[in-house]
C-alpha cells in the first residue's frame, strides 16, 4: 500500500527536484518518461515509466494519448492509482522543495474566503507585488474588489479536497506578467486560505495535492493547447468540488521553482484559451453538474458541454472516455 504518491513527467535526466522528492521518505515517486526522455533514465527511489512501460501496462488511456506531451503523466497516475495511493502530489521536475516540504490535513479548521465571490486573485494574499496567476482573468487585474481581505477571511471547519502550494522565485504566472514585468517573487509566509463555494481561482498542476475521492478530476486535458491543459483542469474541477461538499485550499510557498528554458511570446500563443475561456469554462461546467452524480459522471457531463461551446473536441471527450474506463477498472 502506497498512501501518497508524487507524479511527475520529465523529458530530462533527473534534476535537483526530482532527487529531492526521491529522497522523501513517506512518499512513492512516480516519474512517467516520453519519447524525448533519456534512454538510460534512472534515479534511485523512484518509479520510471519509460514510454514502453506505459505501453505495457494496460491502460486504455495509452490507445489514444499523445507523445511528446504533458499527459504523459496521466499513466503516472494511473499507476500511482494501481498501487493503492490515497492522496497524488503533482508536481514537475523543476520545483525544488524547501525542507519540511508537506501539505495541511485534508480536513479541519482553517482561514476561509467569502462565499460567491467569482475569481480572486490568491497571489495577493500572499505578496503585496502585483502579480496574478496563469489562467486569472485579465479583466480584474487591477480590480482590487476581487483581491481577498484579511478580515473577511473566517475561520471555518472545512473538507479539502485539493490543495495548491505556492511558488517561490518564478511562481507559475502568464506570459503577459513574464513580458512585461517578470520580476522575481518570494511569496509571504501565512497560514492557508481556503475559498468557499462560488469562490474560485485558477490552480496548476506544479505543487497540487488531491485526495483519492477526487481523482478523476487529475485528467489532464491532451487535445487543447499545452498552456491551456492544467488550467482547464482545475477550472473544471472547482464547480464539481462544491457539488461533492470538497474545497479548493492555497498554501504558502513550499517550493522554488528553477523554471526550464521557455520562449515566453509562444507562451503567449499557448494560453490565449485562458484570456478568453474561465468565464465560459465555468458556466458551462455549473450548467453541466449536479450533487447527485458522481465525481466522474460530472467530469464527463463538464466536458460533454465543454464541447457544445467548441472549448474541447470531440478528441478530447474520447479520451476523457478511456480515462474514467481505467479508473473504473481500478477502483472497481
Amino acid at each position: 500500500m502506497v498512501p501518497s504518491s508524487i507524479v511527475i513527467t520529465s523529458i530530462f535526466a533527473p534534476t535537483e527536484a526530482v532527487t529531492k522528492f526521491a529522497a522523501l521518505p513517506d512518499y512513492q515517486l512516480v516519474v512517467a518518461g516520453d519519447k524525448k526522455s533519456p534512454a538510460d533514465w534512472s534515479e534511485p527511489n523512484v518509479t520510471y515509466l519509460s514510454v514502453a512501460d506505459q505501453e505495457a501496462a494496460g491502460f486504455r488511456l495509452s490507445e489514444k494519448l499523445p507523445f511528446n506531451h504533458y499527459g504523459r503523466k496521466m499513466v503516472g497516475y494511473l499507476h500511482a492509482i494501481q498501487k493503492g495511493a490515497q492522496v497524488i502530489i503533482d508536481t514537475d521536475d523543476d520545483n525544488i522543495p524547501y525542507d519540511g516540504w508537506q501539505f495541511p490535513a485534508t480536513e479541519g479548521t482553517f482561514a476561509v474566503a467569502p462565499a460567491d465571490m467569482g475569481f480572486v486573485n490568491i497571489y495577493k494574499s500572499f505578496t503585496s507585488h502585483h502579480i496574478w496567476p496563469r489562467g486569472y482573468p485579465l479583466d480584474l487585474i487591477l480590480n482590487a474588489d476581487h483581491n481577498l481581505k484579511e478580515a473577511e477571511l473566517t475561520q471555518q471547519e472545512a473538507k479539502i479536497g485539493i490543495w495548491q502550494g505556492l511558488a517561490d522565485s518564478d511562481p507559475d504566472v502568464d506570459a503577459i506578467y513574464r513580458l512585461v514585468d517578470n520580476t522575481e517573487v518570494f511569496f509571504d509566509k501565512r497560514a492557508p486560505i481556503v475559498l468557499a463555494e462560488g469562490t474560485l481561482c485558477p490552480f496548476n498542476s506544479q505543487n497540487t495535492m488531491v485526495r483519492r475521492e477526487l481523482f478523476p478530476l487529475l485528467y489532464l486535458p491532451a487535445y487543447v493547447t499545452f498552456r491551456f491543459t492544467d488550467i482547464l483542469r482545475g477550472l473544471v474541477a472547482q464547480p464539481i468540488m462544491w457539488a461533492h461538499g470538497y474545497r479548493l485550499g492555497f498554501t504558502e510557498a513550499t517550493v522554488i521553482q528553477v523554471r526550464n528554458p521557455h520562449d515566453y511570446v509562444k507562451d503567449f500563443e499557448s494560453e490565449i484559451p485562458c484570456y478568453l475561456h474561465p468565464n465560459c469554462v465555468i458556466a458551462a461546467v455549473q450548467r453541466a453538474v449536479a450533487p447527485t452524480n458522481t465525481v466522474g459522471e460530472n467530469l464527463r457531463r463538464a466536458y460533454a458541454e465543454l464541447a457544445k461551446e467548441n472549448i474541447v473536441t470531440a478528441q478530447e471527450i474520447e479520451l476523457l472516455d478511456l480515462w474514467l474506463a481505467d479508473l473504473a477498472t481500478l477502483t472497481a
